[in-house]
């Protein structure tokens, strides 16, 4: 089983201690973030080592035995009931996300998982983002993988189509493409946000050995994400809006919402839309008739022929 913290041994194993090492870090990362006052506690006397709640304000808060919170926080608990776990999350004062975080990562089976089966977009959700032609579009699936995109996402976006199956993943395009970071007018907040919702998967699916290689290969090459990685923020975005500067179109202002088809609760498909009436909806509309159909319906064949050639020997690493 790999733990995906930024220990000792590196961003994707196991860091010092042994036990959980993402439960770790996440409890301690959450209680760093609490001050006693905040949480109606009188400050102990003595020098504070380490910011935020101790580990013995925490028990007393979450109404269990200081020597059981430890445990707990090193990972070497076998087992933690829902009511303790419910308990240590409002003392920590969690939101429901970072909740489901806690739960995922304090109660991973120690059973061998079985290997994952690639995934694959049906044809109907195929024929939905060609039907939304006037609005970017595309299926996401584990670690944010790009799966399928429509004509107008691929022109605001990149042509995640002719890149190698490895390179099609959303986060590998915000932190290794230098036009991501020209194209999202808040980079930063994007790319924050991208790792804490990547860090919520990896609490769901620690053994996924596709999500190891690209985190360690993120955190060797982009000092942001290793950073921001080692934050263990967890986000699970649903809806929201987005800023964009486009090279060719300019300014986009768009809300998305990320919608779970019935059938691969692992599949996202993703919808960026613009106020009718609106300079984006303009903009959208030109940046719709500068992509030209006819080369992209070629290009797309070109894919398709390719793509099957390479399926024929085995799915593609980044599946």
């Amino acid at each position: 089983m790999s733990d995906f913290s930024t220990g000792a041994s590196g961003p994707t194993g196991s860091s010092e201690g042994g036990g959980n090492a993402e439960l770790r870090e996440f409890l301690r990362s959450r209680r760093a973030r609490i001050t006693p006052e905040e949480v109606g506690l009188s400050p102990q006397g003595g020098v504070r080592r380490v910011p935020g709640l101790r580990r013995e304000e925490v028990a007393q808060l979450a109404g269990v035995s200081v020597d059981y919170y430890v445990r707990l926080e090193r990972g070497r608990t076998t087992s933690v009931s829902e009511s303790v776990l419910d308990a240590v999350a409002r003392a920590l004062r969690l939101d429901e996300t970072e909740r489901d975080h806690l739960f995922a990562v304090a109660r991973r089976s120690r059973a061998r998982r079985r290997p994952m089966a690639p995934q694959r977009v049906r044809p109907g959700l195929y024929r939905v983002l060609e039907t939304v032609g006037d609005s970017p579009a595309m299926v996401l699936g584990r670690r944010m993988d790009v799966l399928a995109t429509n004509r107008l996402a691929r022109a605001l976006f990149t042509d995640f189509d002719v890149l190698p199956h490895r390179e099609r993943n959303m986060v590998r395009y915000i932190f290794l493409d230098e036009s991501a970071r020209e194209l999202y007018t808040d980079w930063e907040s994007s790319a924050r946000g991208t790792v804490a919702s990547l860090h919520l998967y990896a609490g769901r699916h620690p053994d996924d050995p596709l999500l190891a290689e690209l985190i360690g290969e993120l955190s060797l090459r982009d000092e942001d994400f290793r950073r921001w990685w080692a934050d263990h923020d967890v986000l699970r975005r649903t809806h929201g809006s987005k800023r964009y500067h486009h090279p060719v179109v300019g300014d986009l202002d768009l809300e998305y919402e990320a919608l779970t088809p019935v059938g691969d609760p692992e599949q996202t498909l993703g919808l960026h839309t613009a106020e009718p009436g609106s300079p984006s909806e303009q903009a959208l509309r030109l940046l719709a008739s500068w992509t030209a159909p006819e080369r992209d319906v070629q290009g797309r064949r070109d894919v398709q022929e390719r793509d099957e050639r390479e399926h024929r020997h085995g799915p593609g690493p980044g599946r």
